[in-house]
């Protein structure tokens, strides 16, 4: 169980770190000048591995999950995140999506969790699936693989998305991501657990009449020919849709953690996030030993990331 937590989050916050320099910068200056190893400052004037509100969130969450899951809990570690610099390499925020800031505010307000998370059309951007891997370890743990389909789960899923983002397309991409990764801690190859997945939620979801409008957003997923899509076909933006759709692009299409989160990194644009996104499906995948140690070595408080996951590792066994 260590193990695979450790390889699914170090995955994800050394990704991070890789794209926080280049964030917004477009693909064709990455073309010409591509990330290749862990940059100093550039966007956000941040030394080498400096990680973003991807992995500060997704800290919240796991170390929130290791009492239990309580989504007041969760919404508390996020506002000490926002308000006190918790969870963060270095005291303090340089980062917060539209959505989630406005989640928290009326958090702050005294509106309960589950009713803090946008709803509007406007509020689907990546900040709930960009945070929501942990989610997967505590399912692993409390659920065994052939109920991963089941209701109770696809609702604990939405639930976890709706604390900052309720929109349903955004609750139908946090599924797909958490069953996929899912499918990989249990072993399956990459093909096989992006499918697996894509066609358990599409069979999920055509017999909920509040989700199948949605689906026609993920159709191009569905395809059996996606992973062959030119790049430029490939969009990366912070729009949650165009986030599952690179990541799950970027794993299909190469064969180690290293090309796979540079591949994300270098698609431009929303960097940080997209590269975090599949960075967490690549750890869990290759393991921790496939990411270049000078990336681990660099990465800003890697202890402490790895005592959190030790700390969840140890609430499930005790």
């Amino acid at each position: 169980m260590r193990s695979t937590i450790v390889n699914g989050i170090m995955g994800l916050c050394v990704a991070d770190a890789l794209g926080v320099p280049v964030e917004f910068i477009d693909r064709e200056s990455l073309q010409r000048n591509p990330v290749v190893d862990m940059r100093s400052y550039g966007t956000y004037n941040q030394p080498a591995g400096t990680w973003s509100d991807d992995t500060s969130m997704t800290l919240c969450l796991l170390d929130s999950l290791s009492n239990g899951l309580d989504y007041e809990d969760i919404m508390i570690n996020f506002h000490k995140w926002l308000n006190e610099g918790a969870y963060t390499p270095h005291g303090e925020v340089f980062d917060i999506g539209i959505s989630t800031k406005k989640a928290l505010e009326r958090f702050s307000k005294g509106i309960p969790p589950l009713e803090c998370g946008g709803m509007t059309e406007n509020d689907n951007g990546n900040g709930s699936l960009m945070r929501i891997l942990p989610i997967v370890f505590y399912l692993q743990f409390n659920y065994r693989s052939e109920e991963m389909a089941k209701a109770e789960v696809f609702h604990l899923i939405h639930d976890i998305s709706t604390l900052t983002h309720a929109h349903k397309r955004s609750q139908i991409a946090c599924a797909i991501y958490v069953s996929i990764a899912s499918n990989l801690v249990y072993g399956m190859s990459k093909e096989v657990a992006v499918s697996n997945s894509i066609h358990t939620a599409f069979d999920y979801y055509k017999n909920d009449l509040e989700f199948t409008n949605e689906l026609n957003h993920f159709k191009r997923i569905k395809s059996r020919c996606f992973e062959q899509l030119p790049e430029s076909q490939i969009k990366s933006s912070g729009y949650v849709v165009d986030t599952l759709e690179a990541a799950i692009w970027c794993l299909l299409s190469t064969n180690s953690y290293k090309d796979c989160v540079l591949k994300a990194v270098n698609l431009g644009e929303d960097t940080d996030t997209v590269a975090a996104v599949v960075g967490g499906l690549a750890g869990i995948f290759y393991g921790l030993d496939s990411i270049p140690k000078q990336w681990l070595t660099t990465l800003v408080k890697r202890e402490y990331i790895e005592g959190l996951c030790d700390k969840l590792k140890v609430s499930f066994v005790e």
